[in-house]
């Protein structure tokens, strides 16, 4: 996808060519622009033009998070895809990952809220109006090219930052995951209401302590009859881990799924919601390919700056 995009991009630099395609799919990667779509899809009640797949991607994560916790961090997020083996290197190198005590862990685990609440408050001070003006910008509608070419373009101070997350994620597992992303804090707050939950039999359990050994998100697993807490990502870990049967499960409080089966869930709703836009037709961005070769080529006019600036 990241080099079908790459070459959309480029051919769109060149006058009177057939542009070639350009995966939706891409726009995963503007959370904010999905969040301020939902939001601008409920005051307007129609979805905007622009990255209708970033809003559709945004909802469905949200939902899956209802449903399955925050499976989209556990099961699909690149990032954390990356941050976990980031970890393993941390593994092999010093035996073990970085625990920050208590009085430090909790302040950094704040951090991500603040970024979250700054977020919502920005777009919910927005009127309407603006809202839909700040969509249909010139800005907006360039933001996953602005995006792509932040990393291809990388500056100094871009690549500092990057490699101070890559050897924090390296020490701590899940540093950006756990302390920065507000995407996954907003996921967490929604999971709370997941009826899916981990819960553990204190009767079967003989409390050797591996689900707490294993748990990425360093829950205490073994202590807890029922595991609520929105740091939990529904990765099953735990329950993988687990050498008494029926001790550790995750599911209802009627039924119980094994890990595989919670995996190819994530899957289906996952299908099923990008199948659902697709056929609905609200997954491709109605730009056209004048439109995209227009605003790709004076990208660099004041008028595609941040509106806000």
């Amino acid at each position: 996808m990241g080099w079908q995009f790459w070459h959309f991009y480029k051919e769109a630099l060149l006058p009177n060519t057939n542009l070639p395609y350009r995966p939706p799919g891409i726009e995963g990667y503007l959370p904010i622009s999905g969040m301020m779509g939902a939001i601008d899809w409920l005051y307007q009640g129609s979805l905007n033009i622009v990255h209708p797949a970033a809003t559709i991607l945004f909802l469905l994560f949200l939902v899956m998070s209802i449903l399955l916790r925050k499976s989209f961090c556990g099961w699909i997020c690149p990032v954390g895809f990356i941050s976990e083996n980031l970890a393993r290197i941390g593994q092999l190198i010093f035996g073990r990952n970085f625990r920050p005590t208590g009085w430090v862990d909790v302040p950094l685990r704040s951090l991500r809220y603040l970024l979250l609440g700054f977020f919502v408050w920005a777009i919910f001070s927005m009127t309407p109006m603006a809202l839909r003006s700040f969509i249909e910008s010139p800005y907006n509608k360039i933001a996953d090219i602005k995006m792509m070419l932040f990393f291809v373009n990388l500056g100094k101070a871009g690549a500092i930052i990057l490699t101070v997350f890559a050897v924090l994620s390296v020490l701590i597992q899940g540093f950006w995951c756990r302390y920065l992303c507000p995407y996954g804090a907003l996921l967490g707050l929604f999971s709370w209401i997941s009826p899916v939950k981990v819960r553990r039999d204190p009767v079967t359990c003989t409390n050797c302590g591996l689900c707490d050994k294993v748990c990425p998100s360093r829950l205490p697993v073994m202590t807890k009859f029922t595991i609520t807490s929105p740091e939990c990502l529904g990765c099953a870990d735990c329950v993988t881990s687990c050498p008494v049967k029926g001790a550790l499960v995750i599911g209802t409080p009627e039924k119980s799924f094994k890990p595989k089966r919670i995996a190819l869930l994530v899957i289906l709703f996952f299908i099923i919601g990008y199948s659902a836009a697709r056929i609905g037709g609200v997954w491709e961005s109605k730009l056209t390919s004048e439109d995209y070769r227009h605003h790709i080529q004076n990208m660099d006019g004041k008028e595609y700056g941040h509106p806000g600036q």
